[in-house]
């Protein structure tokens, strides 16, 4: 059974990020052992690696994965919304990102300050997309609602975020 939106709404996901949408899709998200929930809190230090992603679906079908900072460079002023921190396009349905083409690296949460959201939107492809995505021209300032417009990708089928804060620097001795 797909996620609740419930919790995107409250958490402002639903409005900053992305229009209301139905789930149609399950992912699962980990860092490590972490399972990643709505709302959750990682620690920056934790998500060095991209995330351990599983997405449901048929090997016929094809998705796109989207993670995005709406919070950028700050909560309060957030004139970088969004920052884009990953995209990967063509991946299997039933399979991982590492299966598809990664048009942006990874790049790890690094909050300066405030808490951040840190959201991962998977949508459904209509047809293979690699050879028509280019790399973004910055990181800052993306739009994944213009993205999924530009790719005729729909409304999103499925999608996490969690919460990152700067951590404090560790004392020496």
């Amino acid at each position: 059974m797909a996620a609740s939106v419930d919790p995107l709404v409250v958490g402002r996901v639903i409005g900053d990020v992305l229009d209301m949408f139905i789930p149609t899709a399950n992912m699962s998200v980990y860092f490590g052992p972490k399972h990643i929930t709505n709302g959750c809190e990682i620690k920056p230090s934790a998500a060095v690696n991209p995330p351990k992603v599983n997405i449901s679906g048929h090997a016929d079908e094809l998705y796109t994965l989207v993670m995005t900072d709406p919070d950028a460079p700050s909560p309060s002023e957030p004139n970088m919304r969004e920052w884009v921190h990953w995209i990967v396009v063509d991946i299997p349905g039933g399979t991982i990102p590492s299966r598809g083409k990664e048009i942006l690296p990874y790049m790890e949460p690094r909050p300066p300050v405030g808490i951040h959201r840190y959201i991962l939107v998977l949508f459904r492809q209509n047809s293979p997309v690699g050879l028509m995505v280019q790399q973004p021209p910055s990181r800052a300032n993306f739009s994944t609602r213009m993205f999924a417009g530009h790719l005729n990708l729909g409304l999103p089928v499925a999608t996490v975020y969690f919460n990152a804060q700067k951590e404090p620097a560790s004392r020496r001795r």
